[in-house]
């Protein structure tokens, strides 16, 4: 089973359609510009024809970034551009090496996706001392043109209060939700996406539910594995919040095999990301997913809107060198939609 779930998580994946109808949702910030539909429509994609592109990431053993990673090259090889995508396999020592070698190719952008944003600062400066732009995709780095980043406390406080409306609706201060929480204090926006999800149930929920467990897991498999043995000591634990699709995905494995995959009403799986096997769970009565906080939209939703900050950056035409993305809930109200356009 595992390994066949395993199989699946890391099965790449390409999206269909622009904007796939979700409305993005506000991000207060100090420091940077919220975006939007509206705001990615600014991007000439013309600038793209003939550009040099090298886009390091941290790893594609993982659905969503395989997604993603799929679309962002078909989106910028129909735009003409010559984009080369590599994984560091999470080593800082390879993703500098990554960024060198795009620097000695002569490329126009470099994006990285940060192993250790600290520990790439110096060779993006390098980037950009020798006239690249540079962008970083998840950390709000120094030495770049652009970072496309997440509010990672403000998603967690989505996850969580899509958490809390359920438990609302099933539980109550004399019957209280049992409630797992899988995260990953290992990384720190990982941590601080959990804070948020805390800090969202009790926002919405607050004597309602107790947290019987708190568990690292970042992948499907550990997350299965983990819930298993939740499950072992705490039965009636139904309702489970995560930082992530490992999360998702593994946890549904769980319920679904412990049930028999008869989920009673009172039972929710609640994460984020957006990958193909999320959204079939969620549409699959035979599993517990009920709720995933997504972002843009779908895999090529997310690459369009990434290539527009490419284009916008190598325009020189970004207001705020820190650009927050938009996050919106998908439930059984919009799944089908987000799900058109997945491959």
């Amino acid at each position: 089973m595992k390994k066949r779930l395993m199989a699946m998580v890391c099965t790449a994946i390409m999206a269909l359609s622009m904007f796939a109808g979700t409305a993005m949702a506000d991000t207060d910030s100090t420091d940077g510009v919220q975006a939007s539909p509206e705001f990615y429509e600014q991007a000439d994609l013309g600038v793209l024809e003939g550009k040099k592109i090298g886009i390091t990431i941290q790893s594609l053993e993982n659905a969503y970034w395989a997604g993603v990673m799929t679309a962002l090259q078909e989106k910028l090889d129909s735009l003409g551009a010559n984009t080369t995508i590599v994984a560091c396999d999470d080593s800082s020592a390879t993703q500098i090496g990554q960024v060198e070698n795009f620097i000695s190719s002569g490329c126009d952008l470099i994006m990285i996706h940060p192993s250790d944003a600290e520990a790439v600062e110096d060779v993006a400066k390098e980037a950009q001392d020798a006239g690249i732009k540079v962008m970083c995709w998840d950390d709000p780095m120094t030495n770049t043109d652009g970072n496309w980043i997440l509010n990672n406390t403000d998603l967690g406080i989505a996850i969580g209060e899509l958490t809390g409306e359920f438990i609302n609706e099933h539980y109550d201060e004399e019957n209280k939700a049992q409630v797992t929480v899988i995260g990953y204090p290992q990384t720190t926006i990982l941590k601080e996406r959990e804070d948020g999800i805390l800090e969202g149930m009790a926002n919405v929920a607050d004597g309602k539910y107790e947290v019987i467990a708190n568990q690292a897991a970042i992948d499907a498999n550990a997350a299965q594995t983990a819930m298993e043995t939740i499950l072992i000591a705490h039965p009636d634990c139904k309702v489970v919040t995560g930082i992530g699709a490992g999360a998702m995905i593994g946890a549904d494995e769980a319920l679904n095999i412990s049930t028999g995959g008869n989920i009673p009403e009172d039972m929710a799986v609640i994460t984020t990301d957006v990958t193909k096997q999320q959204l079939e769970q969620l549409s699959d009565p035979a599993y517990p997913a009920k709720g995933i906080i997504g972002f843009e939209g779908s895999d090529e939703d997310t690459a369009n809107a990434c290539a527009s900050m490419f284009a916008l950056i190598l325009s020189d035409a970004l207001e705020s060198q820190n650009v927050f993305r938009g996050v919106a809930p998908i439930t059984l109200d919009n799944v089908e939609e987000i799900s058109a356009g997945m491959k």
